[in-house]
């Protein structure tokens, strides 16, 4: 329905968001390289223990043109807050950013809310970044209900979010089977 050279110039927060494996972070990493230089914030905190995790960091790795600014392991709202550079800047994603968040403050059985103070962070950094922003997230609350309480509490904790960084991007694509869906 719609495609990435629809895309605004003047749209300088977008965001990606899409199921596992549906082409949402390629998509953003051609939206990005589409406003100049590129800053990339990625957001995965590598396991060594996980060699699954481990090979699909490497193959985002080995996808990104060797002359884009890379920041591993970088909190997106600390980032953010820093004077934006030329160009874009790409954070993939939130999912694997938040699961950090969670697990740094230990409250994956703590009660609901307890990482307000970090979504509340990136959400207020992303309002008021002034730069070119290109952001991927899981959408993830399309399916089966989860088994467990930690589960749950991802579902509702990134849908949250997801609707809170909706409201403050110029604009909003959904991915799916490769394929993009303008929201906004």
């Amino acid at each position: 329905m719609s495609d990435r050279s629809s895309t605004s110039n003047r749209a300088h927060r977008i965001l990606v968001l899409g199921g596992a494996r549906s082409g949402k972070s390629a998509f953003a990493e051609v939206l990005a390289a589409e406003g100049g230089p590129v800053r990339y914030i990625a957001t995965a905190i590598p396991d060594p223990a996980d060699l699954d995790f481990a090979e699909r960091i490497a193959r985002h790795r080995d996808r990104r043109p060797a002359d884009w600014i890379v920041l591993e392991s970088a909190d997106p709202a600390t980032v953010l807050t820093a004077a934006p550079p030329a160009g874009t800047t790409l954070i993939d994603d939130i999912g694997t950013w938040l699961t950090a968040r969670i697990d740094a403050r230990e409250a994956w059985d703590a009660p609901r809310g307890t990482i307000a103070p970090d979504t509340d962070a990136l959400v207020a950094a992303v309002t008021a970044y002034p730069g070119r922003l290109v952001i991927v997230t899981p959408e993830v609350g399309m399916g089966v209900i989860p088994a467990t309480r930690s589960g749950r509490l991802f579902r509702d904790e990134i849908g949250t979010l997801n609707q809170r960084l909706a409201q403050t991007c110029d604009e909003a694509f959904l991915i799916v089977a490769g394929l993009p869906l303008r929201l906004k």
